[in-house]
This record gives C-alpha cells, structure tokens and sequence, in this order.
C-alpha cells in the first residue's frame, strides 16, 4: 500500500470517529424497552403488569409470562410519537412475536410544558388561563377543579346561579368530549363518516362555547368565585337545540356503528380488562366503569349540585373496547338528561360571589369611579391573597378523576400546585390491555383509552 493509500485510509477512519462521535444519543434511559434477554424475570412480569398487587393480596396472572422465550424469536419496534394515530406524541415500544404483541412500554414527555411549576407562579386569578390548556378537550373541568380548590382554601361559598351554570358547562363539556372521541375512535376503526358526524355534533357546543365565553376551547370562563359570565340571552333554546339534536344523532351512531360487523370485530374482546386490575392499576372513569365497577364522583362523592339530579352510572361488563365504547355513547345521553333537569332548575342571582377581595369591580363601574379602578388593577396585577394552607379536590372529568391540589402560603400565589391527571394514571393499563392482542388491534385499544397528551405530560 502507497503512502497516499495511508493517508486517505487514515483520513477516513478519522472521518468515521468524528461521524460516531457526533452521532445523537437515542437511548430513553429507565424507560428503554430492553431486550428480553437482558431483562429480569420480574421485570418482565412487572412490563406486563402481573405483579400488580390486587384487593386480595394476590397476583396478576403471575405465570403468563414466557421468560424462556428468546430475543431471535421476538423483535422490538417503536409505535409513534406521531399524531393522530397515537392520539398525541405518544410512543409505545412493543416487543411482538410475529404480530401478537408481548410486551408494551409507553414512553411520555414530547409534549411536556412545565404547567403545574408555571401555575405557582401565577396569581390565582391568573391560574385558569393555565390549567385550562392541560386537557384541552375538557377545559371546563380544569378550571372548576382549580376554582374549586381555590376556594375551598379561601372558604369561599359561590352562590347558587354559578353553581348550576358551572354544572351545565361542564356537562356540555363532557359531551363534546365524548363526540370528539367517538369521532376519532369511529376514524381509527375505519368508520370515516362518524369522523364527520362526530365533529358536526361537537361543533354546536363548541358554538354555544363561544357564545357564552367568547372562545371555542381553553375559555378562562370558570373562576374562583362564581364564573366570568351569566349566560347569554337565548341560552333556554339553545340548550334544546343542542339536547334535542345530539341525543337523536345518538341513536343515528348506534345504528352506524353498534351492530357494524366490523366495527364489532375490532371491539369485542380485544383490550380486555378486569375489574381488579383496573382497580389495582387507579384507573378510573369509563375505563373503569366498563369493567362493572360504578364508580363515578358526581354520585360517589358528590360536588357542586349534582346531589340534586337524577342521573344513571353507566356501567359495562367486559371491560374490552365495545364496553368502553357503550359506556361513552350512554353517558352522552345520561349528560344530556342531566343538561335538561339543569336548565329547568336554574336558579336566579349572582353569577359571581358579591366579595371584593375576591371578585372584580362590573366593567361599567371602572369608567365611573376611581375606587373601582383601583379595584380592578389590584385584583388583575396582584391578585387576592389566599390563607395558608392545603387542599385537594377532585372531580369526574371526561377522562377519569380529574384532582388538583393546592398548597397556599399567604400570598397571592400558589406554593405548590399538582394536577392529577386521569389520561397519566390510565396510560399504566395499556400494557395490560396490548398483552397477547394482535399489532393491528394496538391503535384501536390506544383510542379506547382516550388518553390526551396535553394532560398527561402537563
């Protein structure tokens, strides 16, 4: 070999080192999927989620784990994050065996905002405009979460008008929530056309949204001490508008989807799970109650006025993605029976509770008197101070228990505030429901769940 034949070999080999050496770490760490191989026996159990501990001291499924299996059997590939398939930046590792799925690791944080530290340091005046954002297709149940504990740390009582308009907004809220995912889960099986209903029906909520808070989503409207509106005239014919559609387009979906033969194919018995897992796992909300357990906090540990409505609990049997299903599209109809008796009851009075360390002078006012002023930039730049102090209050969001607690020091600012964000606590249970199901079935258990990323890496 000639010295120029050196040179250029010593040139690419220098080239290759300087090429490796800038090559980006892609490695996630702890939450890495390893290969089987190099994984223990109880991790491998605990990725599978069978050595969850249940009511009764047992395990889950503790042999249904075949650790002799080899990695050349096996191959691990990444699923996501891409949107909207995965229903937001969120990616799965899966360990398949040909196309049956063993092993699923969700891997979270591409979306991650900081909001819970950002929400310390803002006042509590400002904090809806926050949590808000987090779900972003149940806004309405973060802000009444956060008033909620807010005033519980403040000892404040909201008069009667608010309470029930909190709840009527809410229960709209849970509707659309529910079409948005019937849309999306209608379009992840294959049914286009309940991608376009779905939006159609939500569509008139987000309208009446705008009308009553003048935006479509993460409205600021809930507040501490009451709500930042009455509802607008005309609000009575609305709500029959929207009830009386939505509840007929119900029946409409049932008949599209419910007896589909392929809709059915996809959803029964694929995603199964069982109560004692779902329980052993802290999911709650439809998830949970498609397995049979009625557990849902506006009759299990009620707020507002919901002591006062008759509702029904939907419940399922199976647990598999057809109860989830069913629970979702009867809750549709349960909220709107629950809007119907709300605006019948609607009381009259304040929006708003009538204390000045608490709530905002009428905009009128401020043009009229300098008090008033002095009012309104005091409450807007320096907020009302909040006694010391913790709490935690939770409410039946969409999703799941929707909690938020708060830790006050005096000041106008929260200590500490964290947000227990049901999309975060049931994403644990897709390992479990991925386990032994075919890789196509992976996208239409994932929409199942109804996880929102915004909330989960909040």
């Amino acid at each position: 070999m000639s010295e120029r034949e050196d040179e250029i070999s010593d040139a690419d080999k220098r080239r290759h080192a300087e090429e490796k050496a800038l090559i980006a770490e892609t490695s996630e760490g702890a939450q890495e999927l390893l290969p089987r191989g190099t994984t223990a026996a109880t991790d491998l159990r605990r990725e599978v989620g069978a050595v969850l501990r249940l009511p009764e001291g047992n395990y889950v499924d503790p042999s249904d784990i075949d650790i002799e299996r080899r990695d050349d059997q096996t191959m691990i590939i990444n699923m996501g994050p891409q949107h909207p398939s995965t229903h937001g930046v969120l990616r799965l590792m899966l360990e398949l065996d040909g196309e049956t799925v063993l092993r699923t690791k969700p891997v979270i944080g591409y979306l991650h905002t900081g909001m819970e530290k950002t929400g310390e340091e803002l006042t509590y005046v400002q904090g809806c405009t926050n949590v808000t954002r987090m779900d972003y297709l149940a806004p309405l149940h973060n802000e009444l979460v956060f008033s909620l504990a807010t005033e519980a740390l403040l000892d404040v009582e909201v008069p009667p008008r608010a309470v029930w308009i909190r709840m009527l907004m809410a229960e709209l809220n849970r509707v659309s929530s529910h079409l948005m995912w019937m849309a999306t889960n209608g379009m992840d099986l294959g049914s286009t056309s309940m991608m376009i209903y779905g939006f159609r029906e939500r569509e008139m909520v987000l309208t009446f949204f705008e009308k009553t808070t003048g935006v479509r989503m993460n409205h600021n409207y809930i507040r501490p001490g009451g709500v930042a509106a009455d509802l607008p005239d005309g609000w009575l014919d609305d709500i029959e508008v929207i009830c009386d559609t939505v509840l007929a387009r119900t029946f409409e979906y049932d008949e599209l989807l419910t007896g589909q033969p392929i809709f059915r194919e996809r959803t029964e018995a694929v995603g199964n799970l069982s109560a004692e897992e779902a329980l052993a796992l802290s999911v709650t909300g439809p998830i949970l109650r498609s397995t049979g357990v009625p557990w849902d906090l506006r009759r299990s540990m009620p707020y507002l006025a919901y002591d006062k409505l008759d509702f029904d609990v939907i419940v399922g049997t199976y647990g598999d993605n057809f109860d989830r299903y069913s629970v979702r599209l009867n809750e549709i109809r349960e909220s709107i029976k629950m809007i119907r008796q709300i605006a019948d009851m609607m009381p009259p009075g304040d929006y708003r509770v009538q204390d000045r360390k608490v709530t905002p002078p009428p905009r009128a006012r401020i043009d009229e008197s300098m008090e008033a002023l002095i009012h309104h930039f005091k409450i807007f730049t320096e907020g009302f101070r909040v006694p010391e102090g913790e709490v935690y209050v939770a409410i039946e969001s969409p999703r799941g228990e929707l909690g938020c607690y708060l830790v006050s020091d005096g000041t106008s600012k929260p200590y500490r505030m964290h947000i227990r964000g049901p999309s975060f606590v049931n994403l644990q249970v897709l390992p479990v429901l991925l386990r032994g199901g075919l890789m196509a079935d992976a996208v239409a258990v994932i929409s199942s769940v109804d996880p929102v990323m915004g909330e989960v890496d909040r």
